[in-house]
C-alpha cells in the first residue's frame, strides 16, 4: 500500500498517522492507542409472569438442541421444542414457518402479542417472520437471544409477522 517506508509518518504528538495513498495524496488517520471498550450489548429478555412457564422450558429445550449453524429446519426444531415442553399436545401440521402463527392461535391456544420489536418479546415467545418467496422463519426468544435450529444474539432480518405466546 505504501510507495516506500519513508512515506509513512507517525506523529505521536498530534495523534495522527500520515501516509500517501495510491493516488499520491497525503492522508491522515487517528492513532488508537487504547482499548475503546465500546461493544455492542444486546438487551436481555424479560420474563413475563403472564406467559406460560412451559414456554420458558421450550426455550431452554430449543437452546439445548440448537446447532451452531442453520440447517433450514427452524419450524421443525421449534415444533419439537414446544411438543417436548408440553406447551402443545400434538405435532403441528403446517409446513412453512410463516404459517406457524396462525396455526398456533387456531389450534393451540396461543395469542398474538402487541409487540413489533423482537427484542421486547418475553422469554419463551414464538416469533414468526415472513418472506415473499421463501418459507419464512420462526424462532423462540431466550434470555440472551433467539433460537430455532441454531442460536443467535440478534433476531432474523426478515419482516416480523407476529410474536405469539400462551398464558
Amino acid at each position: 500500500m505504501f510507495a516506500s517506508a519513508a512515506v509513512a509518518d507517525i506523529t505521536k504528538a498530534s495523534g495522527k498517522f500520515t501516509y500517501k495513498d495510491r493516488t499520491g495524496r497525503i492522508v491522515s488517520a487517528p492513532i488508537v492507542d487504547q482499548y475503546q471498550g465500546k461493544r455492542i450489548v444486546y438487551p436481555l429478555a424479560k420474563v413475563d409472569p403472564r406467559v406460560n412457564p412451559k414456554l420458558m422450558r421450550a426455550a431452554s429445550i430449543a437452546q439445548e438442541r440448537a446447532r451452531a449453524h442453520s440447517k433450514s429446519s427452524c419450524w421443525r426444531y421449534v415444533k419439537n421444542a414446544l411438543l417436548a415442553s408440553g406447551v402443545i399436545s400434538s405435532y403441528p401440521k403446517t409446513v412453512y414457518a410463516k404459517q406457524a402463527g396462525s396455526e398456533l392461535v387456531r389450534d393451540y391456544g396461543f395469542r398474538k402479542l402487541p409487540i413489533r420489536d423482537p427484542y421486547k418479546a418475553p422469554v419463551g415467545a414464538v416469533l414468526v417472520y415472513g418472506s415473499r418467496r421463501a418459507a419464512g422463519h420462526v424462532e423462540i426468544r431466550t434470555r440472551t437471544g433467539f433460537v430455532s435450529d441454531f442460536q443467535n444474539k440478534k433476531p432474523s432480518r426478515r419482516p416480523l409477522i407476529g410474536v405469539y405466546a400462551k398464558a
